[in-house]
């Protein structure tokens, strides 16, 4: 039973927004989509959520079944929030909507988490723009290890990490984001020790061009 104002209305999606559709919980299970967090790591990837919020969110998102309580295994044994089996499938609800919203021109000038970030690259990812690469990348990000195949114009990023890497790339997510969708520049961050570029350089910066924005929506004149 849900535990807040419904829409009342007998259409699926107006369903999916009784269970998704309150402010914060689809970024809280964007934040899972990768691997289970602990409340306090739920924390700093969403900054301006409040901890009262957040639990009720993560409550809420745990009575409906998208989100359960777990305890990692020893040596750790910390309490975590991962997503069911049923939360997983909503990967290609964030993607899908990321692909509708990154064409709006009213994007907020704000930072990517590193889940974001990833996300976003199993988002953005064009195909022809990959045609004749075949590589394997591994990335040390923030506290996460990431690896990368590129193969028959299709991409796929996971956690984990892997010595057969044809380029390893070191460095925290906000400066693989200026790379892949600002102005940064590779060679300066290498020669600032920003970041660290181990292998085939070219490899590399075929990489950075797999993730082009499109064009934003056009937006018919107003008159006043």
């Amino acid at each position: 039973m849900l535990s807040k104002r419904s829409y009342d209305d007998g259409c699926a999606a107006a369903h999916a927004l009784d269970l998704i559709g309150e402010r914060w919980a689809l970024l809280v299970v964007r934040e899972l989509m990768l691997s289970p967090k602990r409340f306090n790591d739920l924390r700093a990837d969403l900054p301006q959520i409040s901890p009262n919020v957040l639990s009720q969110r993560l409550k809420d998102l745990e009575t409906y079944g998208i989100v359960r309580k777990t305890t990692l295994p020893p040596p750790v044994k910390a309490q975590v929030y991962e997503l069911t089996p049923w939360g997983k499938d909503l990967e290609p609800v964030l993607v899908h909507l990321g692909r509708w919203a990154v064409h709006s021109p009213f994007k907020p000038d704000a930072q990517l988490s590193l889940t974001s970030l990833i996300l976003s690259f199993r988002t953005m990812f064009k195909a022809d723009e990959a045609e004749g690469l075949e590589a394997t990348y591994s990335f040390k990000l923030d506290d996460y290890s990431f690896v990368a195949h590129v193969h028959h114009q299709s991409f796929e990023i996971t956690l984990g990490d892997t010595s057969q890497a044809d380029a390893y790339f070191e460095g925290n997510h906000d400066a693989l984001a200026g790379l892949v969708y600002g102005d940064a520049n590779l060679e300066e961050m290498i020669e600032a020790d920003t970041v660290k570029l181990i292998g085939d350089k070219h490899a590399f910066k075929r990489f950075l061009t797999l993730f082009p924005l499109p064009d934003e929506a056009a937006q018919n004149d107003v008159s006043p």
